[in-house]
């Protein structure tokens, strides 16, 4: 039971007030949200370092709230149900302060995120930011931070922790969504938008229909979350970029597209990658939602690993460079191609790289053993909607690296799913003991259908 013993109200203020249309970014996840009936909430708890008092957890609140222009944004919606935002000068936010009681404050903090993720959110209404400290013994012990998706995406994250932990007082980048919203309205920006709809429409046009083998195992509750655990992907991933000169994000795309066409037998796997879209002019330090999933194709057919590694390094660049635009334009024109190519099209899978700069460690001589380790589970089921196929791809301690999946059971099956997770890791070792084997992909293979007839 989580026992609220006080509610200190916390005063801030800070600049970028105004209204405009959402960003590109913001727009992004705010459709993602609407598909997936969620408010797509982060959250994070952690230690406290002895003798933080309510004060020191309050002033972590207000500057987080005063400093970053997005942690100030809700939004305002016309009779049509469109969106916009609107940034507050100034207000009142609450911290909570738990009591654990005799329970271990840990386990409290945890609830206590929960309740903050499964808590209704209005988008009008709430700010965007909820933090709880949790007292035991008197003292405290742990903060709880859940965030909606619309303040940051993951690198900004990164920023935010950062100026937090430094109390940043400089001035903000220029370029916070009022401004990227303003930006994109102008002849430059709808240029850019111009040239990511026709990367898209051109692969789009031209993709096989189906991207998966028909699901013989559709499941009640249909859509199912799961996490792979590698500790050899790693040390596979470090071997294959020494040995062939293929940065780790564009290798690690590689892979993902060779397992991906052998459970599926559909080439060029066709994916949609998330891009940061951080090495645009302005961008790199601002706190907000910039990420945005591109689209790429990959022919991995009659192919040696390395020409594979090679094919989607050379793609990368062409994926980043379109992967900024308007995604409620997008949807038109995806709605289109499915009117005209008809409804057997499959849109393909959204695959997130969240992993940090590789870490300098030896790569251990025997792969194969190491990848003995790893592990799947499924996780969630559940009758709100993922999407179809997303992949998430994380750091995590002792070298290892996480493979989180959000699926849809009736689109594709579980077992095909875990073979997809275990595949990635499987190319992987095979790449790094030898670049120059089969992708084990052919043109012969049977493949999916490539125009509606």
């Amino acid at each position: 039971m989580i026992t609220v013993a006080e509610r200190v109200v916390v005063e801030f203020a800070g600049p970028g007030a105004g209204e405009a249309e959402l960003s590109w970014g913001q727009r992004d996840i705010w459709l993602a949200m609407v598909r997936q009936e969620s408010w797509l909430p982060n959250g994070a708890w952690g230690p406290l370092p002895a003798g933080t008092s309510v004060d020191d957890v309050a002033g972590q609140l207000r500057y987080l709230m005063s400093r970053f222009p997005t942690a100030r944004t809700r939004l305002t919606f016309d009779d049509a149900g469109h969106p916009r935002q609107v940034v507050a000068g100034a207000g009142q936010i609450t911290l909570e302060v738990v009591d654990a009681g005799a329970d271990d404050p840990a386990a409290v903090a945890e609830a206590v995120r929960l309740r903050y993720q499964e808590d209704p959110y209005d988008f009008a209404a709430d700010w965007p930011i909820r933090m709880a400290a949790i007292r035991s013994g008197g003292a405290l012990t742990h903060s709880v931070v859940v965030m909606c998706h619309l303040v940051t995406d993951g690198f900004g994250a990164g920023v935010l922790l950062d100026e937090l932990a430094r109390r940043e007082d400089a001035p903000l980048p220029e370029l916070q969504p009022i401004e990227q919203a303003g930006w994109q309205a102008t002849p430059a920006g709808q240029r850019q938008h111009g040239l990511a709809m026709r990367h898209w429409e051109g692969i789009l046009r031209s993709m096989p229909l189906r991207r998966y083998r028909e699901s013989t195992d559709p499941r009640q509750p249909r859509h199912w979350r799961g996490e792979f655990t590698s500790y050899a992907l790693a040390p596979a991933l470090r071997a294959v970029t020494a040995r062939t000169g293929v940065g780790s994000a564009p290798a690690l795309l590689a892979m993902f597209a060779v397992a991906l066409a052998r459970v599926t037998t559909a080439n060029p796997v066709v994916l949609r990658p998330m891009v940061n879209n951080r090495f645009r002019p302005g961008l790199d330090r601002v706190v907000c939602m910039l990420a945005q999933y591109g689209i790429c194709s990959l022919d991995v057919a009659d192919a040696t690993l390395a020409e594979a590694l090679d094919r989607a390094r050379r793609s990368a660049m062409t994926t980043y460079k379109h992967a900024y635009y308007d995604p409620a334009e997008l949807d038109a024109l995806v709605a289109r191609v499915v009117a005209e190519r008809g409804p057997a099209l499959e849109l393909p899978g959204y695959f997130n790289d969240r992993r940090g700069e590789p870490a300098d460690l030896p790569v251990p001589a025997a792969l194969s053993e190491v990848a003995a380790r790893s592990e799947f589970r499924w996780t969630t089921r559940q009758d709100v909607p993922f999407e179809p196929l997303i992949v998430h791809v994380d750091d995590l301690p002792d070298d290892g690296v996480g493979l989180i999946v959000f699926m849809d059971t009736h689109v594709i099956s579980p077992a095909d799913t875990e073979a997809l997770l275990r595949g990635v890791e499987a190319v992987a070792v095979e790449a790094a003991l030898d670049p120059s084997a089969s992708t084990g992909v052919h043109s012969s293979s049977e493949r999916p259908s490539v125009s509606s007839s």
